[in-house]
Formats: structure tokens, C-alpha cells, sequence
């Protein structure tokens, strides 16, 4: 069984790509399963430059095939924000109800047609041996007047799929990591496993 390392402590964003990985045959590890061994600072100007990053330095210094993702919610409205700051918004420490609610009161006076949105995920493969892979999966929708839902995590439950008229966080997930734009971008990278196996030999 091959293994891949998962360049995150986040333990909800580690158990949904868990979840999309989870018909393949790998071993997924997370830096939880290497105490001690740190990470890069992210202070790329996109998505692709701290995936990257973060794969990059993860792989070359646990000498595993690393996985790393950036993603982010743009709002259009909003010129783009959150974007490359989502995890961040409104400071290091505040709740993702607390950024969330934030995000309403900045939109409150915006009407529907002009609230759409995007979740985007560039995630990025990794070998120490020096293979270096990135894939982009983007999910369309619009920003909700309230928050709904008690699936996902993050901005999900302000997050709204028109077709569906519903947002991301009540949907459950076994949808969800179908058409989320991580689950977009880690079918890219499934699929480019299947037809690469060299990537294991370069260990």
C-alpha cells in the first residue's frame, strides 16, 4: 500500500479529504502522525504559491509523497474577499461563526443577483524526489442572507448552491465531497496516481 502525508493539522479539512480518498488504496498520514516536524509559513500571493509551498517543504523534509491544498471563498461583491485570507479573516483567533457572521454584515445591504461566490482549492502533489504536480478545482455558487446548516465546516453554511437552493453546510457529505472544489481538485489528483506510478519510485 502506498502512503501519502496530508500537510495539515487541520483535523476537519484532513477528515473530508480523508473522505474523498477514501475508495483508493492509499495510506493517508497527517502532520499529526509527525509531531516535531513543523511547517512552512504561508506567505504566497495565490492558492498555488502556499499549496506549493507547504507540499514542497513537507515532502523534502518527512521524505514522504506530500499532499498539500490552499483554498479560499471569493466573493465577488467584495472584490474578492476573503480569498487567499480565508483561514484568517478577521483575525488569527476569531471562530468560523464569528467570520461568517462577519461576512453577512459586510454583505447586508447586497441583494441576491449580485452575492455570487466561489469556493476555490488548488492542491498540490509532492515527491522528495522532486516531482511537483498542482490541480485546481473551483465550486460556483452565492452568499446566503443567513447562515444554514450543520454539516462541513468553515464557510459552508454561508455558502449557497443555487441548483440545490441550499447551502454547502446542509448538504451531507457524501455530496458534498462530489462537487466541493476540494473534491474537484483531489479527483485530479487520484486520477493522476492511477497514471503515474512512477511518482512512487522516486523515494
Amino acid at each position: 500500500m502506498h502512503r501519502i502525508l496530508l500537510a495539515t493539522h487541520n483535523p476537519d479539512k484532513a477528515r473530508e479529504i480523508k473522505e474523498i480518498l477514501s475508495d483508493s488504496t492509499l495510506e493517508i498520514l497527517t502532520l499529526e502522525d509527525f509531531p516535531g516536524l513543523g511547517h512552512p509559513k504561508e506567505d504566497g500571493r495565490t492558492y498555488e504559491e502556499n499549496s506549493r509551498k507547504k507540499a514542497i517543504w513537507i515532502a523534502n523534509n518527512s521524505l514522504q509523497i506530500s499532499i498539500a491544498d490552499d483554498s479560499g471563498l471569493e466573493i465577488d461583491s467584495l472584490d474578492g474577499i476573503p480569498g487567499i485570507f480565508s483561514a484568517r479573516f478577521g483575525g488569527e483567533k476569531i471562530s468560523y461563526f464569528e467570520r461568517n457572521k462577519k461576512i453577512l454584515q459586510m454583505m447586508d445591504e447586497i441583494p441576491e443577483e449580485k452575492r455570487k461566490a466561489r469556493f476555490i482549492c488548488v492542491a498540490t502533489i509532492a515527491s522528495p524526489g522532486g516531482e511537483v504536480k498542482s490541480f485546481t478545482g473551483i465550486c460556483e455558487g452565492a452568499i446566503a442572507t443567513e447562515m444554514r446548516g450543520e454539516f462541513g465546516f468553515g464557510y459552508d453554511p454561508i455558502f449557497l448552491l443555487p441548483e440545490l437552493g441550499k447551502t454547502m453546510a446542509e448538504i451531507p457529505s457524501e455530496k458534498k465531497n462530489k462537487i466541493s472544489h476540494r473534491a474537484k481538485a483531489f479527483q485530479q489528483i487520484k486520477d493522476y496516481l492511477q497514471k503515474n506510478e512512477k511518482i512512487w519510485e522516486t523515494k
